[in-house]
C-alpha cells in the first residue's frame, strides 16, 4: 500500500497542507521545529489512532482551532481508498472511508503503517508500559478486534481496583468478596485472551527481530525476546534486571485456557496482598516484554548503539510480520529523524533493510544524513509550509 496524497487541516502547525507522495522513498527535509514530524505523525495516527509523541489527541489540534482533519488517499493495485479522520477538541472524533462514515476504531483496517522515531529508544531503556503498548498496537494492526478486548480489560481492572480499595477502607465484607469473585472471572476471561495473543505474537516476532538486529547492527549479538508474566511471578512487584533468573520468564506460547488456569491460581495466591494494597497485582497490565542480547537483558546492559539497533529491529520485525499477512500490500514504513542518530555504517545497512518496502517516509534535518538511495522524492518543509518538491 502507498499513500498518494496527504492533506491536513489545522493539524499541529499546519493551517493547511497538501503533499503528493510517490512509491518508494519520500524524504521530508527541514530545520528542527518546521513541521516534518507533524506530517508523518498524522499518518501514524491514521493507522494506530494514537501519537508517538503525545498521549492526548487534542494536543495535535492547531492552536485556536476546534478540530483537525487528516485525509489520505491510499492505493494498492487498482484499489483506491480515501481515509479521513477529524480530531475534535470536544466531543468524539469522527472518521470516513470513501466519504462514508465509519466508527473511528475501524480506521486501522484500511491503513497500516510502522513508525520509528527517537522516542522508540524507550522500548529498550524505558519502563514496561511502553513495551506493552508496542505489542498491543501491533496486535490491533493485525487483528482490530483486539482493541475491544483491551478496552474491556482496562475497564475491568479499574472496576476491580475500586472494589479492592473499598474493601481495604471499610474492612472485608462477605458481599464484597462475592462481587470480587465475579470481577475475577471477567478479568481472567479477558486477560487470558490478551496473554494468548501477546505470547503468540512474541513467538512470531522472535526470529524476525534476530534477523533485523543483525541486518542493522552488522553482527549477531543474539537478540531475543521473552515474556515476563505477572501471573507466574511469586513477587509481582519485582522488576528483575537479571531476566534469566526471573521465575516469571516464559519463551513459549500460552493458550487462553492455559493462561486462565495460571491466572486464577495467581489471583488466589495474591488475594491477601491485593486486599491489603487495594490494587490488582497480576494480569497483562503488569506484564513485560524482555529484550535480550547474548542472553542478558538489553535494558541495563546494552550500549547506546546496541539499544538503537534493537529498537529499530523491533519496528522492522513488526513491518515484516504485517507485510507477510496483509492483502493490501506492505505497511508504510516511517523513519522519523532516525538517520542523524546512526553512524555511517548503520545508515547504509538500514537503507538496505528498508529498500524493498513499497513506500518509506523519512524525515531529516540535514539532507546529507540520509543515504542517496532514499532521497529520490525530496520535499522541503519550512514553517509549516511545503516549500518545494524535488525529483
Amino acid at each position: 500500500m502507498i499513500v498518494t496524497h496527504l492533506t491536513l487541516t489545522d493539524f499541529r502547525n499546519y493551517a493547511s497542507a497538501d503533499v503528493a507522495l510517490v512509491p518508494g522513498a519520500n524524504l521530508f527535509v527541514g530545520s528542527n521545529g518546521q513541521g516534518k514530524t507533524n506530517l508523518v505523525e498524522s499518518l501514524g495516527y491514521l493507522s494506530t489512532l494514537g501519537s508517538h509523541r503525545v498521549s492526548v489527541d487534542h494536543a495535535m489540534i492547531r492552536q485556536g482551532a476546534a478540530s483537525a482533519i487528516i485525509r489520505a488517499r491510499l492505493e494498492h493495485g487498482n484499489r483506491q481508498v480515501l481515509a479521513e479522520v477529524q480530531i475534535n477538541r470536544s466531543g468524539a472524533n469522527r472518521a470516513q472511508v470513501n466519504r462514508s462514515v465509519i466508527k473511528t476504531r475501524e480506521l486501522p483496517r484500511y491503513f497500516s503503517s510502522v513508525l520509528f522515531a527517537p522516542e522508540d529508544l524507550a522500548l529498550v531503556r524505558g519502563d514496561p508500559s511502553g513495551r506493552r503498548r508496542f505489542l498491543d498496537e501491533l496486535l490491533v494492526l493485525r487483528s482490530p478486534r483486539i482493541s475491544g478486548v483491551l478496552v474491556d480489560y482496562e475497564r475491568v481492572v479499574r472496576q476491580r481496583n475500586t472494589l479492592l480499595k473499598s474493601a481495604r477502607a471499610s474492612g472485608i465484607k462477605a458481599t464484597q468478596l462475592g462481587t470480587l469473585e465475579i470481577w475475577d472471572e471477567r478479568l481472567v476471561a479477558l486477560g487470558s485472551q490478551l496473554i494468548e495473543a501477546r505470547t503468540a505474537l512474541v513467538a512470531e516476532l522472535r526470529p524476525e527481530v534476530s534477523a533485523a538486529y543483525t541486518a542493522v547492527a552488522g553482527e549477531d549479538h543474539g537478540a531475543g525476546l521473552a515474556n515476563r508474566l505477572s501471573i507466574l511471578s511469586s513477587t509481582p512487584d519485582v522488576d528483575d534486571q537479571d531476566a534469566s533468573s526471573s521465575d516469571s520468564l516464559r519463551r513459549d506460547r500460552l493458550t487462553a485456557d492455559e493462561a486462565a488456569v495460571l491466572f486464577r491460581d495467581a489471583l488466589t495466591r495474591l488475594r491477601r496482598s491485593e486486599l491489603d494494597r487495594g490494587v490488582t497485582l497480576a494480569g497483562p497490565h503488569r506484564d513485560d516484554l524482555v529484550l535480550e542480547l547474548n542472553s542478558l537483558p538489553a535494558r541495563g546492559y546494552a550500549s547506546h548503539g546496541e539499544s538503537w539497533s534493537f529498537a529499530l529491529a523491533l519496528k522492522l520485525a513488526s513491518a515484516t510480520l504485517l507485510r507477510r499477512e496483509s492483502a493490501a500490500g506492505d505497511p508504510v514504513l516511517i523513519l522519523d529523524d532516525v538517520f542523524a542518530e546512526l553512524d555511517q555504517s548503520r545508515r547504509g545497512r538500514l537503507a538496505s533493510a528498508v529498500a524493498d518496502f513499497e513506500q518509506v517516509l523519512i524525515t531529516a534535518a540535514v539532507l546529507e544524513d540520509v543515504p542517496d538511495g532514499l532521497t529520490g522524492n525530496t520535499v522541503r518543509i519550512s514553517h509549516g509550509t511545503i516549500v518545494e518538491p524535488e525529483r
